[in-house]
């Protein structure tokens, strides 16, 4: 059986470093605030906005939940997130994707602070990603497949790694972000002709596409690190992309569904609040 590579050794060290930020910056008398915006309730967005309000609570960051209709108009979405780029307390927005179909996220990611934008939505912090400019916010999702990465001293310089799944929200940017590490990169998507293939070639394989169980022991090379992204609703519980059960034997290190990724996610965002705050308070070079 391969190793089980959890996030909460991961998420705990990361917050133990984030609550004692938030008592320097409260000793200056700044409180750190994140605003999540969510349209309609979708059980994967609710599953990750409990875990964050959960993760921001402990740290002490106030977090404020947003919840507007799943038929809001484009115009009056932009009106209330209009209103918190202008909130001098609010320190960071979250804006739960995929958006309602109506709501055309094309226009509403200009629209979006970028200072605030600690998820990566705006174009400018995507070209700041692209650049390696470290004053903006890469997203949260695969910053955290990094950090675990990096923690379970996995090592990616010459490494093949394969990504299923090519959205912007984790796909393409893990795939830069493991690229900037020197691996190799495969990316699949729905039109790619044999990823399973792909998949049992990687010595690091990422999985985000929101497919329970979709990736079986023959995505998998023997040995190779299993980075589970996805979080579905199956019968009731939750479960990821990945056949945990299938996979776990032939797997060197595998990450579960729910207490894998999703635990350090929470934790990046919190991090990039308090990164928020401290640039919109000019006390980021002083803390």
């Amino acid at each position: 059986m391969g190793e089980i590579i959890r996030g909460k050794p991961v998420a705990d060290k990361i917050t133990q470093e984030l609550i004692e930020e938030v008592d320097r910056l409260n000793s200056k008398g700044v409180y750190p605030k994140l605003s999540i915006v969510r349209v309609g309730a979708r059980p994967d967005d609710l599953a990750y906005e409990k875990g964050a309000v959960s993760r921001c609570k402990k740290i002490g960051i106030e977090p404020e939940v947003i919840e507007l209709p799943l038929d809001i108009s484009q115009e009056d979405f932009i009106k209330k997130l209009r209103s918190l780029n202008e909130d001098s307390k609010v320190n960071g927005i979250l804006i739960f994707r995929p958006l309602p179909q109506h709501l055309d996220e094309e226009v509403i990611k200009y629209e979006i602070a970028h200072e605030k934008d600690i998820d990566c939505l705006s174009p400018i912090n995507q070209g700041k990603l692209y650049e390696g400019d470290t004053s903006g916010f890469p997203p949260c999702t695969p910053t955290a497949v990094m950090e675990m990465l990096k923690f379970y001293d996995v090592e990616l310089k010459g490494k093949d790694a394969t990504i299923i799944g090519s959205s912007n929200v984790v796909g393409k940017p893990n795939a830069l972000m493991l690229l900037n590490e020197r691996a190799t990169i495969t990316i699949c998507h729905s039109r790619t002709k044999d990823t399973a293939k792909l998949g049992s070639q990687a010595d690091i394989l990422v999985v985000a596409v929101g497919k329970a169980n979709l990736v079986k022991e023959n995505f998998v090379k023997e040995g190779a690190v299993v980075i589970d992204v996805g979080i579905n609703l199956l019968d009731g519980n939750l479960c990821g992309d990945v056949d945990f059960e299938g996979v776990k034997d032939k797997a060197g290190m595998i990450t579960p569904v729910p207490g894998g990724v999703g635990s350090v996610t929470t934790s990046i965002l919190a991090k990039h609040v308090i990164k928020a705050c401290k640039l919109q308070n000019n006390l980021y070079d002083i803390l």
